[in-house]
């Protein structure tokens, strides 16, 4: 995906739709988005991922993401293949398909965002579009970027836990850890060396406890300061970090070691950096 990072507004692109015409932007409107590509209509592998993504639309709904897929093909293919996955889905005749699809048969844009596989190619000798996957914020920036050969379908559970992430992470001061599910225990991402920390916690420090705790000898975390120290740092977190409107468990992911020469530092050399 040549020139576009996580972090850089997301191409205002316009582009012919089997839901209509739309300039992305707009499209999206002030919803997250989710943008996959898939390399040809009418392929097992395609029509089990659209399959799959189509039920799963509700639950990109519920969460506010909006989605749209492209392949390389015609509107015309596009509308006849959707019919089959339907079929695929075991829907009823005549449902709607929930989210557009791009018609890219000429390609411009698979190249412009870097979609194309060089390894795969259609009967022409054209490279097919790899399966690439972007979601985008509502500020309209890239916030995550997947990129899977043509032969490798994705999985969408995944790109759902994902999103559940990058939102969660978008609005708290937290970090999720491996294989983490909505509902479990999530580490609070400490920034206790940085400016940031420094800052709030010596603001916190002077309004809230100066002059009650007295520093260890040789600056070292003896069990009793470390037992103040996490009582204080835990009531810190609760003016940073409100578990009430995430609605899960936090987890603090690390506690200094009075062992640990490298972690020893005093409460007020803390506050006072």
């Amino acid at each position: 995906m040549p020139g576009l990072l996580l972090g850089d507004v997301f191409p205002n692109f316009e582009a012919e739709t089997t839901k209509g015409k739309i300039k992305f932007h707009d499209f999206l409107g002030d919803s997250w988005g989710i943008l996959f590509s898939h390399p040809s209509d009418y392929t097992p592998v395609c029509t089990t991922e659209l399959g799959r993504a189509a039920k799963l639309s509700d639950e990109f709904s519920r969460r506010d993401v909006k989605m749209i897929a492209l392949s390389i093909d015609s509107l015309e293919d596009h509308h006849g293949w959707t019919k089959d996955i339907l079929a695929y889905n075991n829907e009823e005749s005549g449902c709607a398909f929930p989210f557009p699809i791009i018609a890219d048969n000429q390609r411009e844009l698979a190249v412009a965002l870097g979609m194309l596989d060089p390894n795969e190619k259609d009967k022409d000798g054209m490279p097919l579009t790899a399966r690439c996957v972007f979601v985008i914020g509502q500020d309209k920036k890239l916030k995550l970027s997947l990129l899977y050969p043509a032969t490798t379908g994705r999985n969408f559970d995944e790109i759902l836990r994902v999103v559940d992430s990058l939102q969660l992470t978008a609005k708290n001061r937290v970090a999720t850890p491996a294989d983490w599910q909505v509902s479990q225990p999530i580490p609070v991402k400490l920034y206790n060396l940085t400016v940031e920390f420094a800052a709030s916690f010596r603001k916190y420090y002077q309004s809230n406890i100066n002059g009650s705790l007295s520093d260890p000898i040789d600056n070292q975390l003896t069990s009793s300061f470390i037992t103040q120290l996490v009582l204080l740092f835990s009531k810190y977190l609760e003016s940073i970090v409100s578990p009430i409107s995430i609605g899960m468990p936090l987890m603090p992911i690390s506690i200094f070691s009075a062992n640990s020469p490298s972690h020893s530092l005093s409460l007020s050399s803390l506050a006072s950096a």
